[in-house]
C-alpha cells in the first residue's frame, strides 16, 4: 500500500473545499449548468439521465480496507446502498443528490480517496496490472511508477484541458492484465541488456468510434527518463490534436492521420529539448516513492498446507479453487479474484453489505488490502493457502464466490440506458439473461470466454475486445445490438470482426447460444479456446450458423 504524504492530503481537502463552493453557488443559481459542467466533469461528477453520477479514482486499483469501508458508507449514505466498479478501475454511484456530494467528497477524503480527473478533458486515473506487486515473474511493481505518473499528472497545468481525455494503463508482466494496447499510452515494464528497468512505450491506442491497437513508438525508454518522453507525447498531442472535431479529438486519431513515424519524429524532437531537464528521475527520487510503498510481512508457509487438502474433497470448493485462485510469488500464499458477476446481477455492482465484509475479510486474511481489477471484479492478493477453505466460505456467503472468473459469465458491461443519457440501448439486461442462460456447467465445458457489452458507440463496455462484443444500436426508436467476435484486450489485443447485421433486443442470447454451439461443435480438441478457434476458422462458420434461420 501507497502511503499520502501531508502534500496529498493538503490537495484533497482544498479540492474538497473548492468544490463545496462551487456547488452552493450552482444550487442558489449564480452559476449556471453550463457554467459548472466543467467545474463538476473535474471532480467526476456526470449528469447522467436519472440523476447525477459520481466517479471516485481508485489508482491502479489498490483499495485498503478502510478505504473500501469508506465507500460502503458513501453508498449507504448518500447513494442506493450500492456502487459500480469499471474497467478503469474507478467506482460510480449514480443516485447521489447534487446537494450531498460535497459531504460525500469531504467523506473520502478522510481516508486518502477523490474524484479529481475521472472525468473532463485531462489525463485521467492511472491504472495498472490488478495483480501487481505479487504476480509470478513481473519485472518489478509497476505500482510504484503509477504513482510516479499519479502525482506528475495531477492537476498538471499544461495538461488539464487537452483536445480530449486522455488514459494510461502500466504494466510489468508478459501477461497484460492491464489492456495497456487500448489506451491512449500504454507503459510495459521491460529489463534493457545491461539490466535497466525501462519501458516499451506504446501510443494512440482506444475504443468508440474509431477503435485502434496502440503502436510501440518506443521499445524502451530508461525509467528515468520516462516522464519526459511521455511530456513529450502530451506535448506534441496538446499541439496537434483536433479540436475543431470531438470524434476526431482522441490522440489515436493523430497518430493514424500523421502516421506513427511522422508522429515518432515530432516527439522525439520534443524530447530532445527537454530531455535531461527538470523532470528526469533519479535513483533518489524514485526510491523515495519506493519507500512509500509497503509490503506484507509474510510468513514461511507451505505451499501445500493440510487445510487446502482436506477441503478440496467439497466439489464447490474444488470448483472455486481451480478457477477463482491464482499463484503468487510468495510460497504459501495465493492471489483470490472475487466475482462480482453473479448469476443475474448487473456486472461490476456490489452492495455496501458486500464492501463491508470484504473490508473486514481483507483485513483477516489479506493484510487490509483489495484490489479492483479491469474485469470489474475485486481480488484480495495476500491470501495464505491455508486459509482459503474459510475465506471461500465467507465469500460464498455474501455471493462473491461464484467460479465463473474469465468463463462466458464474466461478463464485463457498462450501465447502458438504464442509467446512461449516451445509450442507445440497455447493457444489462443483456449480461443478466446471458448469465442465466449459461450455467456454470455449461461455462465450464466452453472455458476461457469473454462477453463484453457496450449500450453505444462509446464503448465504455470494450465490445471492440470482447472474444464476444456486443454493440447497442437504434433502429427505428428500436433496441437492436450488432456483435462481432475475435477481439481481445490482452498482450494479442486485436478488434473484433463484425459477422453481420444487428439483431433485435429479444433475440441476442439466441445469437451468442449459436455462437458457442457452433464453437463446441468446430474446436479441434476441448481446450482449443474460443479466440484461438476464431483465429484458425475465421468469422464465416460462425457467420452462417448465426444467420442461417435469421
Amino acid at each position: 500500500m501507497y502511503a499520502y504524504d501531508e502534500i496529498d492530503r493538503t490537495l484533497i481537502n482544498e479540492r474538497v473545499a473548492e468544490f463545496r463552493d462551487q456547488v452552493q453557488r450552482r444550487l442558489a443559481g449564480e452559476i449556471t449548468e453550463d457554467e459548472f459542467k466543467m467545474l463538476r466533469l473535474m471532480n467526476g461528477v456526470y449528469l447522467q439521465l436519472h440523476a447525477y453520477m459520481f466517479r471516485v479514482a481508485i489508482p491502479y486499483g489498490t483499495l485498503s480496507a478502510d478505504q473500501l469501508r469508506k465507500l460502503a458508507h458513501v453508498a449507504r449514505k448518500y447513494d442506493r446502498g450500492y456502487g459500480h466498479f469499471t474497467t478503469r478501475q474507478n467506482i460510480q454511484f449514480n443516485w447521489i443528490a447534487l446537494a450531498d456530494l460535497p459531504d460525500a467528497l469531504a467523506d473520502l477524503a478522510e481516508v486518502g480517496i477523490h474524484a479529481m480527473q475521472t472525468s473532463g478533458n485531462c489525463t485521467r486515473n492511472i491504472t495498472a496490472d490488478q495483480w501487481a506487486g505479487v504476480a509470478p515473474g513481473e519485472i518489478e511493481d509497476p505500482r510504484i511508477w503509477a504513482e510516479i505518473m499519479r502525482q506528475y499528472t495531477t492537476l498538471h497545468p499544461e495538461f488539464s484541458f487537452l483536445p480530449r481525455k486522455f488514459k494510461f494503463a502500466i504494466t510489468a508482466s508478459d501477461h497484460d492484465r492491464a489492456a495497456i494496447k487500448i489506451h491512449d499510452i500504454g507503459l510495459r515494464l521491460r529489463k534493457n541488456d545491461q539490466g535497466e528497468t525501462g519501458f516499451e512505450v506504446l501510443v494512440g491506442g482506444g475504443l468508440g468510434r474509431t477503435p485502434f491497437i496502440g503502436k510501440t513508438i518506443k521499445s524502451f525508454v530508461p525509467g528515468r527518463d520516462i516522464l519526459s518522453y511521455v511530456e513529450a507525447i502530451l506535448r506534441v498531442y496538446n499541439q496537434y490534436g483536433r479540436r475543431d472535431n470531438i470524434y476526431k479529438a482522441r490522440i489515436k486519431i493523430l497518430v493514424h492521420e500523421l502516421g506513427l513515424e511522422k508522429f515518432r519524429e515530432e516527439v522525439d524532437e520534443e524530447f530532445r529539448q527537454i530531455g535531461d531537464g527538470p523532470l528526469t528521475l533519479d535513483d533518489a527520487m524514485i526510491e523515495e516513492i519506493r519507500s512509500r510503498f509497503t509490503y506484507p510481512d509474510y510468513e514461511k508457509l507451505s505451499d501445500n498446507p493440510e487445510e487446502l487438502t482436506k477441503a478440496s474433497a467439497d466439489p464447490g470448493f474444488a470448483a472455486w479453487l481451480n478457477n477463482s485462485v491464482a499463484p503468487h510469488k510468495q510460497q504459501g500464499y495465493a492471489i483470490v479474484t472475487l466475482s462480482l458477476k453473479p448469476v443475474g446481477a448487473p456486472p461490476g455492482d456490489a452492495t455496501a453489505v458486500q464492501m463491508d465484509a470484504i473490508a473486514d475479510l481483507a483485513d483477516r486474511y489479506s493484510f487490509g488490502e483489495i484490489r479492483v481489477g479491469h474485469e470489474q471484479n475485486l481480488a484480495l492478493p495476500h491470501v495464505a493457502k491455508r486459509d482459503l477453505p474459510a475465506l471461500w466460505r465467507a465469500l460464498d456467503k455474501i455471493g462473491v464466490a461464484t467460479p465463473n472468473v474469465n468463463l462466458i459469465t464474466d461478463i464485463i458491461a457498462c450501465p447502458g440506458l438504464d442509467y446512461c443519457s449516451l445509450a442507445n440501448t440497455r447493457s444489462i439486461p443483456i449480461a443478466q439473461e446471458l448469465t442465466r442462460r449459461f450455467s456454470n456447467e455449461t461455462a465450464n465445458l466452453i472455458g476461457r470466454l469473454h462477453i463484453n457489452i457496450s449500450g453505444c458507440i462509446n464503448a465504455c463496455g470494450h465490445h471492440h475486445v470482447g472474444h464476444i462484443g456486443i454493440l447497442g444500436v437504434e433502429k427505428n426508436d428500436e433496441e437492436f445490438y450488432q456483435i462481432t467476435i475475435g477481439g481481445r484486450a490482452d498482450e494479442g489485443a486485436v478488434v473484433g470482426t463484425l459477422i453481420g447485421p444487428a439483431v433485435p433486443y429479444d433475440d441476442v442470447a439466441n445469437v451468442v447460444e449459436d455462437i458457442v454451439e457452433a464453437y463446441l461443435a468446430l474446436r479441434q480438441r476441448p481446450d482449443e479456446l474460443f479466440i484461438d478457434a476464431v483465429k484458425r476458422l475465421g468469422v464465416e462458420p460462425f457467420k452462417e450458423r448465426v444467420y442461417a434461420t435469421r
